[in-house]
């Protein structure tokens, strides 16, 4: 690996670190929501948990634009928006479909298996999140282009020199 890869790949990680860090606030935002809900109404496994999924979707949208992804592209804030809408919306069909096998196709629906498959589809819904937010959402902005050199700092080649110095 050369130089540059090594840079690549530092910042790779700092990336998924940041992402890691929302996403596991956002973990903590959805397994309270969906919890709490699941304590105090009467609602179905699944639609608390999908109430709990939108409520973190929310709160992860804020810490990916202003802390994982602030230094990308914010020209075009409606299209990000939908993007966004549009991929969290696919993966909360993954985390809640796993979560809907167990319980309404196996009957795994105690509070403790509920709460495994719940963190499972999310585990499962993250991979395609991460991959999908940094590829289509939050896209990198071009790199710069590189500074010219000026002359001064340029080498001199063998031809330029001066015409006193060629003739003996």
């Amino acid at each position: 690996m050369g130089r540059g890869s090594s840079g690549l790949l530092r910042r790779y990680a700092h990336e998924v670190a940041k992402f890691g860090a929302v996403g596991g606030a956002g973990l903590l935002v959805n397994l309270g929501v969906f919890n709490f809900v699941r304590h105090v109404t009467d609602l179905q496994v699944v639609r608390a948990s999908v109430i709990a999924t939108v409520v973190a979707i929310a709160f992860n949208y804020v810490g990916f634009r202003y802390f994982t992804y602030r230094d990308r592209d914010k020209s075009g804030r409606t299209r990000e928006m939908s993007l966004f809408l549009l991929f969290s919306g696919a993966g909360l069909i993954i985390e809640n479909g796993v979560l809907y096998i167990a319980t309404y196709g196996f009957h795994w629906d105690t509070p403790l298996q509920s709460n495994v498959f719940k963190f499972l589809g999310i585990a499962v819904a993250t991979l395609f999140r991460f991959w999908s937010y940094r590829t289509w959402v939050f896209r990198a902005l071009p790199a710069p282009e590189p500074a010219e050199e000026p002359l001064l700092n340029q080498p001199r080649s063998p031809k330029a020199q001066p015409a006193a110095a060629t003739r003996r």
